[in-house]
């Protein structure tokens, strides 16, 4: 007679395995198990122990697979009245948790899985409903990463993310010293970003320094309502990519006033302008951009114009920033074009970020990598209808 036994992948007290059935192609097994009556039935919420058994009941759950074969627990348990909860409860088994279908080891191994693998690759390996592999992770994720830890924050970084067509957004916040996403909102709106400051106790909202964000109004707003003692910072990239915009506006309109046969030196020079000098290494490429500046004044000056606009970051002192925005804005406005001048005035109204970038030298890099990594995300999964869900799956990635 042989001396094996699957009592041991069992270590469980308070149950018992009581038969074990396998079918004829090995590729499921069906063991009964009870509770053990020597232990007293406990209740699963406030885990008090209760003298008498209210009514048996009887449920399916399926385990952790043995090597290929699919294992199912026929499981009968008791429920009691709880005196202390007030209503009638599920006795506490250890094996499985009382509101899912599956036991807590396979759970926690969904889980795991879910961190490497999408909801959907989870459900066809382990051939479950997809719903149930998405709802079992989202539970672990809300008990693990539902209620954020706002201590120690000093530098914030703030952007949006599109998660749909439409213009629907989210907004992000990250820790910038830390790298952690701490807060993930719907739409991009003052309101959005007044939610997260809500949450921070008044010792919490004090010890935030600065605000590094783009021109957006609606951030600016809310930072200077909710903190405004931080100092707002404002992120070269974006206003860089906001004056490329006025780059090409410009392009155009020196286009349509060009000679015939100038035109052709214009074409395909959208994103030649747009780069950085030194990124610029195919030789027709250079030779084209030579000829375009030797035509053109106006773009000529606009390409000074970007190169200067990225100097003034580099200034520690706020004094010699000022200068140099000033300088810039008068040679800009010296062009006399309409956007140029729009431009200047934005960054005028702005400059107190600007010159902030003297006193905190930071910028919206660290969230530019995080939004990528977003991306990925949500690419991977093919989008998510649950925005809860993927915040969470957001604070896993980024989770220190």
């Amino acid at each position: 007679m042989s001396g094996l036994s699957i009592a041991p992948y069992f270590p469980f007290r308070r149950v018992k395995i009581v038969n074990q059935t396998v079918n004829a192609n090995a590729d499921k097994a069906v063991i009964d198990i009870e509770p053990d009556q020597r232990f007293q039935p406990v209740c699963h919420k406030c885990g008090h122990k209760m003298p008498a058994v209210h009514s048996r009941a009887q449920r399916r759950i399926r385990d952790l697979n043995f090597a290929s074969t699919q294992v199912w627990l026929k499981c009968t348990y008791r429920k009691v009245f709880c005196s202390h909860c007030e209503h009638i409860c599920i006795e506490e088994l250890e094996l499985f948790h009382p509101y899912l279908r599956v036991t807590r080891r396979l759970a926690a191994y969904i889980h795991q899985l879910c961190a490497i693998m999408t909801v959907t690759e989870v459900a066809q390996h382990l051939q479950l409903d997809w719903k149930t592999v998405k709802e079992i992770d989202k539970q672990y994720l809300e008990a693990k990463y539902g209620q954020i830890n706002y201590d120690g924050l000093h530098i914030l970084a703030v952007d949006e993310i599109a998660i749909k067509k439409g213009h629907r957004y989210l907004t992000i916040v990250l820790d910038y010293e830390t790298g952690r996403v701490i807060h993930v909102g719907k739409d991009r709106k003052a309101k959005t970003l007044n939610r997260f400051f809500n949450q921070l106790t008044a010792k919490q909202k004090k010890s935030i320094e600065a605000v590094v964000m783009d021109m957006w109004d609606p951030f600016i707003k809310s930072v200077k309502k909710k903190v405004p003692h931080a100092s707002i910072v404002f992120d070269l990239f974006h206003v860089v990519a906001a004056f490329g915009r006025v780059i090409d506006k410009i392009r155009n309109s020196e286009y349509r006033k060009a000679a015939k046969e100038d035109k052709e030196v214009f074409k395909g020079s959208k994103y030649l302008l747009l780069k950085n000098s030194s990124n610029i290494r195919k030789k027709k490429q250079r030779e084209q951009l030579k000829q375009l500046l030797d035509l053109n004044e106006v773009i000529n000056t606009m390409m000074i114009l970007k190169d200067l606009l990225k100097h003034i970051w580099t200034y520690r002192s706020r004094a010699w920033a000022n200068k140099a925005l000033d300088h810039w804005c008068s040679l800009a406005r010296s062009l006399g074009h309409r956007a140029l001048n729009s431009f200047a005035n934005m960054l005028e109204r702005h400059s107190y970020g600007i010159f902030n970038h003297c006193d905190y030298p930071i910028h919206n890099g660290k969230l530019e990598g995080v939004n990528n990594k977003i991306k990925v995300i949500k690419r991977k999964a093919y989008g998510f209808h649950d925005v809860r869900y993927f915040t969470l799956k957001i604070y896993q990635a980024f989770f220190n």
